[in-house]
């Protein structure tokens, strides 16, 4: 049994606790890791280190809290191929494939085919022949997101995504309230359902003003920015990449709750019992996944990394 060296973050300085970390994990070679020894969920870190360092590292929680959380962090060996969420950004067709063995491609997205198939136990082979074959169909009908002006990728997410989250909430609430005070006593994971969909209402109506008033048009100022050819200075948040990690981050919450509910309906599927409110009530949820999934994909592995690369260009 392998031991590794654990790093007790609760005893060092709090503005040196994250150097530190990645100091670390810098000095690793590929295929080591080491443990940190923390009093709260590093979650946080987990964020910033794929921001700056990449889709380089495995994460694993070895204690969850309360009172203890140890996570182990191991430097992965270069691996070829692209990841989940480049294959979905290029030809969002293969989001379907993805889907179909429950791999997450927007939250999860940084992964790569081979991290995925043995997370999930897939048949590696099997499922690149069924990405191929998504090639084989016409795509007349999926636009090209990645070749957009980001500022237009930036509205289009707003009029078509977040409009329609901001349309869909009153009513979903209404319905999963609803079937839990009718049908929850026969059904009592309608309640857990309910109590999961208010937290996503909750976090997206938090999240999307953020969007909409800081990330959003910063993103426009960079691209406005490099058509000029201008040079920024640094912007208050210090670098996109720190409202970035905490989009992702609510992202990964968001999309959590979500992976509960269908877990909870057994994929949105009606009882024999079920009334014409609980057909259109899981059918709406169903519905607000999926656009959820496209709206983070969006985001996650298109408009984000994008504005990373450009921040590089622009600013002094």
């Amino acid at each position: 049994m392998e031991t590794l060296e654990k790093l007790d973050v609760t005893v060092i300085e709090p503005r040196l606790k994250h150097p530190t970390i990645f100091s670390k994990f810098d000095a690793l070679a590929g295929g080591q890791a080491f443990i940190i020894h923390n009093d709260h969920d590093p979650k946080p870190l987990y964020y910033q280190l794929l921001g700056e360092r990449g889709n380089i590292f495995k994460w694993e929680y070895l204690e969850e809290g309360p009172e203890v959380w140890e996570v182990r962090i191991s430097k992965l060996t270069p691996a070829e191929g692209e990841t989940v969420g480049e294959l979905v950004a290029k030809d969002y067709r293969k989001a379907q494939v993805f889907k179909k063995y429950g791999i997450d491609f927007c939250c999860g997205g940084k992964k790569s085919v081979a991290q995925v198939c043995e997370e999930k136990g897939v048949d590696q082979e099997q499922l690149e022949q069924e990405l191929n074959a998504t090639g084989q169909v016409s795509n007349a009908r999926e636009n090209d997101y990645s070749s957009w002006d980001l500022s237009f990728l930036a509205d289009y997410i707003v009029n078509m995504h977040h409009k329609y989250v901001r349309e869909s909430l009153p009513a979903l609430y209404e319905y999963t309230t609803k079937l839990a005070r009718v049908h929850g006593q026969r059904h009592p994971e309608l309640v857990e359902i309910a109590k999961h969909f208010v937290n996503v209402a909750n976090e997206l109506e938090a999240h999307m003003p953020k969007e909409e008033r800081v990330l959003f048009p910063y993103i426009k100022q960079l691209e406005e920015a490099k058509k000029r050819g201008l040079q920024m200075d640094t912007p208050p948040f210090g670098s996109i990449q720190n409202p970035i990690n905490m989009m992702e981050m609510e992202h990964e919450n968001a999309g959590g709750e979500l992976e509960a509910i269908r877990r909870l309906s057994s994929n949105y599927t009606v009882p024999a019992d079920g009334c014409a409110t609980y057909q259109v009530g899981f059918a709406k949820l169903k519905e607000f996944e999926e656009d959820l999934h496209r709206h983070i994909h969006l985001e996650n592995n298109i408009l984000f990394p994008k504005a990373l690369e450009l921040e590089k260009e622009v600013l002094k």
